[in-house]
């Protein structure tokens, strides 16, 4: 429950890790679960708490990029980027050392190092043509890194790149782009409502007083921008692929694998 809510609902995701922890607190693939429905809502010091529990269970690194994120989201930097320098980064998998590049180009950008920020991007993935799960994002890092020091040109070419890559719209590139372009969309659905605007009131004084609350209570606190750097969230199908090995240990820790 708490990867199929996570991206829509993620303060019900973490109502869910919440009871998961509860009732299984000693299984690693919960402690992980509760470490990113914190972390997706921004409650980054129990996130970094539950990812340190989950990580001394399994004794893995493949947490350790949305650790040091955490850090930044608890406003040190400079600690995400002494993590970004450990050796535990070597044992990263390609997807985990991009992650962790991300990871470091925010927390130099957070600390007001631009220039710095966009050499940190500038890498053999950044600069192949092959897409990977991470091109898009690493592109789109660069691009408003690249915006943010004003080189505008240059800026608009990657997020052509990014937009290239993000074939399931995984960040905002295509808007950014048309941003630059000059590019307004007009909501014509907004437009049509607007013109029947008496009719609309009308019919809008019968429904029920309660239901008013409903578009408040559904917004949930969002992930950290791709652009920041943040790793991505997890899928349902990771979970049901980590708790599988995480419930048959017979050892005493908490299992493994990705919410």
């Amino acid at each position: 429950m708490v990867a199929r809510l996570i991206d829509e609902e993620p303060e019900q995701a973490y109502g869910y890790s919440r009871v998961a922890l509860r009732l299984a607190s000693r299984v690693a693939a919960v402690r992980e679960a509760a470490g990113f429905a914190a972390y997706a809502t921004q409650r980054y010091p129990e996130a970094l708490a539950e990812f340190r529990a989950a990580r001394r269970m399994t004794g893995g690194v493949e947490l350790w990029p949305v650790m040091a994120d955490c850090e930044r989201g608890m406003g040190r930097p400079e600690r995400a980027l002494a993590m970004a320098g450990e050796a535990e980064v070597q044992k990263l998998d390609k997807a985990g050392q991009v992650e962790m590049r991300l990871v470091a180009a925010g927390a130099r950008r957070d600390m007001g190092q631009l220039d710095a920020a966009i050499v940190t991007l500038q890498s053999p993935e950044l600069a192949s043509n092959a897409v990977q799960p991470w091109t898009a994002r690493l592109r789109y890092a660069y691009a408003d890194a690249l915006l943010a020091a004003d080189r505008e040109t240059e800026a608009r070419e990657w997020f052509a790149k990014a937009v290239e890559a993000d074939k399931d719209g995984s960040t905002d590139a295509s808007d950014r782009l048309a941003e630059l372009d000059g590019v307004e969309f007009v909501d014509a659905l907004a437009d049509a409502d607007a013109g029947n605007g008496d009719g609309a009131a009308d019919a809008g004084t019968d429904e029920p007083a309660g239901n008013a609350g409903n578009a408040d209570g559904a917004e949930g606190a969002a992930v950290r921008n791709p652009g920041d750097g943040a790793p991505a969230a997890p899928s349902e199908s990771a979970t049901a692929e980590s708790a599988t090995p995480a419930s048959s240990t017979g050892d005493d820790q908490d299992g493994g694998g990705r919410a």
